[in-house]
């Protein structure tokens, strides 16, 4: 009877891992590719900024930011990209191709074909998506509102803020102008001459020299700000 109390110490004992084992239950799950994200734009001083679609690659997503100056493609950023040394090294050939050829139809970097894959075809959803807008404005072509640097003068501070409709300059608005009545008067002949002429080549308005000085080259910097 004595050895009888060993063995049964020892069998419960051998049962304990048993109890506390609990078998999986089959947690890991097929990942699913989720869906590309709808592009968007939005316009600003710097020309208009579109986001292309997120594509969920094998390595990672992929999204593209690209700034158009009308129909122009002025910069592209990545806004998502694979943690990869391989797609680090693609993209800036990448986005200096696509600046070269102002479209989605460039070469594979080699050995980054899935993230230059993705590439192109969340730059083609932006390129989509601009064209898209431009054809929804009013005129048929993009609208594009760029602010000129504020000029310095004399007399105050000087800027302009000028409306595009491709590369017509449609509109033109003060900022910043001096407080002074000949500013006043100046500035509607300033305006004037600016849409007639569609450029900063205009005359001097008699009495506000320095007005005409500081709005001209404000406007000028907007034009080549525009591209």
């Amino acid at each position: 009877m004595k050895r009888a109390i060993p063995v049964l110490v020892l069998s419960v004992a051998g049962l304990v891992p048993v109890w506390l084992y609990e078998p999986s239950l089959g947690t890991a799950a097929a990942e699913t590719a989720a869906p590309a994200s709808t592009p968007s734009a939005s316009s600003g001083s710097s020309g208009t900024v579109v986001k292309g679609s997120t594509l969920q690659t094998e390595k990672g997503p992929v999204q593209v930011e690209v700034t158009f100056q009308g129909t122009k493609i002025a910069s592209v950023r990545m806004l998502q990209q694979p943690n990869h040394p391989q797609t680090t090294a693609a993209v800036p050939k990448l986005i200096s191709e696509t600046l070269e050829a102002q479209s989605a139809d460039i070469d594979t970097v080699s050995g980054a074909t899935i993230t230059s894959d993705g590439y192109r075809e969340s730059l083609q959803a932006a390129i989509d998506e601009n064209a898209k807008s431009a054809a929804a404005s009013p005129s048929g072509a993009a609208s594009q509102t760029v602010d000129g640097p504020t000029v310095n003068t004399d007399k105050g501070p000087v800027q302009v803020q000028v409306t595009f409709e491709s590369d017509k300059i449609s509109a033109v608005k003060m900022l910043q102008q001096p407080n002074h009545p000949q500013t006043t008067a100046a500035v509607p002949q300033l305006i004037a001459e600016t849409l007639e002429a569609q450029s900063a080549d205009i005359d001097t308005v008699s009495g506000a020299t320095i007005t005409s000085d500081g709005y001209r080259e404000s406007l000028q910097a907007a034009i080549d700000a525009k591209g």
